[in-house]
């Protein structure tokens, strides 16, 4: 059988993420579904909430349906779940069904989201064995793009032929764009490599470390390791999704922002929170997994203890841009840091179980800001509040390294045994 090219391989995970990614334009939505339908902006959130909700959960159970059937199937899968979700989408706004609204966009393209999302980026990492930060990282970053392409089409659409219609037609591109990419990945051979790999590691051209070991899914749950990866995750995401989720009026608080100037920036964090994800996944394949992770927390620690006194528009735009970038990387360097400790054999479903932490972030964050705002009737809480969770986060990156470091020295240990 013909060898796949690798990059047509990360070219179709690409195509796999721009379509769920449009989950992000959800905005776009919320207006004219207020104007033609009367529903409470609430009322219209609580659907992207049960959407990203289904994303983890159903990564997390879907993750060893995705090593067992393979990355075709699962992509079809999702493929399927996904246009479905938002044709049914169209048949609910018609039907004015609330209910409807919620199953098709919230559970339907929700399951479709969890199972696309890790199908391709564990398979990536099988390709990319010398690049798996850069790899991953291109995927994921079609994730955060999606939103970019996503919005301003569904917006000329809504305009020109209505918003069912607009379902209909994302639904249906959305499904060719994502078979597209289903139809043509799949996994390399066992042990595959890339040709040259191993002559240019061996002239230090390229440094290809051993995986701390290779671990089922249930065995990875069992490891210190596992939980205080989730816990750097959960706290990163938090941080991100709940500025995402008051940018705009905090903007125009903060710092005396006007409504279009706010949204503006709204815009520009999508793309800093997609080149974010390229950026520090290609990154962590020269600082390390772990490096990464730690000045992903040192750098907000500084930023969220500086926002609650900043009043120059520049400097928040700034760090509000830079936290952006750390959001979209933290989920880009996920993959690989999960190939890292406990190898590629059940990669996808451990990649499912920490993408739990995604689920509870993404009701968390925007929740605590929301009862911190009305309780204080300020922002300045907020920031010192996740300052607090971003240092447990930094302690956490801390004792990882020390795990790392005892499971090395116990694996060297047991290899001499077997030696002796």
């Amino acid at each position: 059988m013909k060898q796949k090219n690798r990059w047509l391989i990360a070219l179709s995970a690409i195509a796999i993420h721009l379509s769920i990614g449009s989950v992000y334009a959800y905005s776009v939505y919320k207006t004219p579904i207020h104007d033609e339908l009367g529903w409470s902006s609430t009322q219209t959130a609580l659907a992207f909430t049960i959407a990203i909700f289904c994303l983890g959960t159903s990564a997390a159970f879907f993750g060893k349906v995705v090593e067992k059937k393979g990355p075709r199937f699962s992509a079809i899968v999702a493929a399927i779940l996904f246009a479905s979700g938002l044709i049914g989408t169209g048949f609910a706004i018609q039907f004015e069904s609330l209910i409807g609204y919620y199953l098709t966009y919230g559970l339907l393209s929700g399951m479709g989201l969890g199972i696309g999302y890790i199908a391709p980026v564990s398979t990536l990492v099988k390709w990319f064995p010398d690049r798996r930060g850069l790899a991953t990282g291109m995927a994921v970053m079609g994730f955060g793009a999606g939103a970019l392409i996503c919005s301003p089409v569904a917006n000329y659409l809504i305009q020109t032929v209505g918003l069912s219609q607009t379902f209909f037609i994302l639904g249906v591109t959305y499904f060719i764009l994502m078979i597209s990419g289903a139809l043509y990945i799949a996994r390399p051979e066992e042990g595959w490599k890339p040709a040259g790999m191993e002559e240019k590691a061996a002239k230090s051209k390229v440094k290809v470390k051993e995986d701390l070991a290779q671990l089922t899914a249930n065995e990875a749950i069992k490891t210190k390791r596992f939980w205080m990866l989730w816990i750097m995750m959960f706290i990163n995401i938090s941080c991100g999704i709940m500025l995402i989720s008051v940018a705009s009026p905090m903007a125009q608080e903060k710092v005396g922002m006007t409504a279009v100037a706010a949204a503006s920036m709204v815009g520009i964090m999508g793309f800093f929170n997609g080149g974010g994800r390229i950026a520090w996944a290609t990154a962590s394949d020269y600082l390390g997994r772990t490096n990464v992770f730690t000045i992903f927390f040192a750098i907000q620690l500084v930023a969220f203890l500086i926002l609650p006194n900043v009043s120059s528009q520049a400097l928040f735009i700034t760090l509000i841009f830079i936290i952006l970038t750390i959001y979209g990387g933290g989920f880009a360097s996920l993959p690989a840091f999960i190939g890292d400790l406990f190898g590629t054999k059940q990669l996808g479903a451990i990649h499912g179980y920490l993408l739990t932490a995604w689920s509870m972030a993404g009701v968390f964050g925007p929740m605590l800001v929301s009862y911190i705002k009305d309780t204080t009737n300020s922002y300045n809480a907020t920031f010192y509040i996740f300052a607090v969770f971003i240092t447990i986060a930094l302690i956490t990156s801390f004792m990882i390294r020390l795990d790392i470091k005892k499971v090395r020295e116990e694996s060297k240990g047991q290899l001499k045994e077997k030696l002796a």
